[in-house]
């Protein structure tokens, strides 16, 4: 009865082990973080006269969805992603209208050796933005309606137990539109956002 008895602890606490191993060891990491978007508000000038930096895009906190997969225990790819998020687009500090920007992101990233339960990371990659549903000046002043772009990314993962973690993040990401009315472009515009994020991480 003893031997049953201490059989059946060993097979429990492999079994648990195991389950640990393999959560820990599991390549998909799913992260959901709050982010807050900061614009760079970078403009020429309208008409090609005037002072620059006139046109500016709201800051907003937006969600995020971020699914990773580890190639190595180094390497990563990261697909981040959201749902359409509307902006006001302010000219010289007054709203002409808005506009719907869906922003996802393919990043390769490179983590490092684990210090600890911290696990920082690089990563670089491309944007992809779909902008919808622009409307400027009552509508006589349209966007680009998507832009390519790259994207920097650093951030640091900590390690609660074997599937969740906590998440700081910062990524730089090049979003790019021109403004066009009647057809000519009025002015170029780098959205450039600055994305700064909080989150929490769970591997399978």
């Amino acid at each position: 009865m003893k031997r049953i008895a201490i059989a059946a602890i060993t097979v429990a606490t492999l079994a648990g082990a195991a389950h640990n191993a393999s959560a820990q060891d599991s390549p998909w990491l799913l992260r959901l973080r709050a982010v807050n978007l900061s614009p760079a508000d970078k403009s020429t000038p309208l008409g090609g006269a005037g002072s620059a930096d006139r046109i500016t895009v709201e800051q907003r906190i937006i969600p995020e969805l971020d699914v990773s997969y580890a190639f190595t225990p180094n390497w990563s790819a990261e697909l981040v992603l959201t749902y359409p998020q509307k902006h006001d687009v302010m000219l010289d500090g007054a709203v002409i209208g808005s506009f719907k920007h869906l922003p996802p992101t393919l990043l390769a990233q490179y983590r490092f050796t684990p210090l600890g339960q911290f696990t920082p990371y690089l990563g670089a990659g491309i944007n992809y933005t779909r902008i919808s549903a622009d409307h400027l000046l009552g509508g006589a002043a349209t966007l680009d309606d998507h832009s390519v772009g790259a994207a920097l990314q650093a951030g640091v993962d900590y390690r609660i137990n074997a599937h969740w973690s906590l998440n700081v993040d910062l990524k730089r990401v090049n979003i790019r539109s021109d403004v066009t009315v009647a057809g000519a472009t009025v002015s170029k515009v780098k959205v450039d956002p600055t994305l700064f994020a909080l989150g929490v991480g769970y591997r399978f």
